[in-house]
């Protein structure tokens, strides 16, 4: 698939994805390059028809792009229950476990998700795999990140602290930290590995979304349309 292609794929997922939306709804929006077209979509609807839809943004960016699209932002301490939530995935398994954090937004991503009715995961097929292998993003408090790099060598995995893009040195997320992307190559127990990351002392978040599964329908971008897959 050519670049072309790709971004094209990823354009029906985001409008399929937006047309879900429905008038009166706290959406949840993600991060990253499908959910932007899904964010700007649902802009395109509330000026088109006039529905009403309260955004609660998991990064800067989201924000950044939502009011710009003419979406309503609120946070959770105005929406602590959210009705959809719209977001990307860099794997989802077999049993809709995922690995997120690409964008190295995924706390935020958690705290959404786990305040959402409904998560539907817009993603092209290249995400999809029988058993989550791609590195497990890790949030951690810059004070920690040499001992929280020992811990995960102590299971079996390989730290890299992620570098900026223009920019000289560590990614700084929005919460002020770094991100450890973490290769452990197959993961056979991604909630055992996730419950592990997670208590390490100067993690925030790791990137497995494990608890959520029963919430997740998983929208797939496929060249001139889209599929849903569903646990039922």
């Amino acid at each position: 698939m050519t670049k072309q292609d790709n971004l094209e794929v990823k354009r029906f997922a985001g409008v399929a994805a937006a047309g879900r939306v429905e008038d009166g709804m706290v959406v949840g929006l993600g991060t990253g390059s499908t959910a932007n077209y899904a964010i700007q979509r649902i802009g395109e609807r509330i000026r088109d028809e006039g529905i009403s839809v309260v955004g609660v943004p998991t990064s800067y960016q989201s924000a950044f792009r939502a009011r710009a699209a003419g979406i309503r932002v609120a946070d959770l301490t105005d929406c602590p229950e959210i009705d959809l939530t719209i977001d990307g995935a860099d794997q989802v398994d077999a049993a809709f476990n995922l690995i997120k954090g690409g964008g190295a937004a995924h706390t935020r991503e958690k705290c959404v998700a786990d305040a959402s009715k409904r998560i539907l995961i817009v993603v092209d097929g290249s995400k999809l795999a029988e058993n989550l292998s791609v590195p497990v993003p890790v949030e951690v408090v810059p004070y920690a990140s040499a001992l929280v790099a020992q811990h995960v060598r102590a299971l079996g995995g390989v730290p890299v602290l992620r570098e900026g893009v223009k920019k000289d040195g560590p990614v700084i997320t929005d919460n002020g930290n770094f991100v450890i992307d973490c290769a452990f190559g197959i993961i056979g127990d991604p909630a055992g590995l996730g419950t592990r990351l997670n208590t390490v002392p100067g993690v925030l978040t790791c990137g497995l979304f494990t608890e959520y599964q029963e919430k997740i329908s998983v929208l797939i971008g496929e060249a001139g349309g889209c599929r849903i897959l569903t646990r039922r």
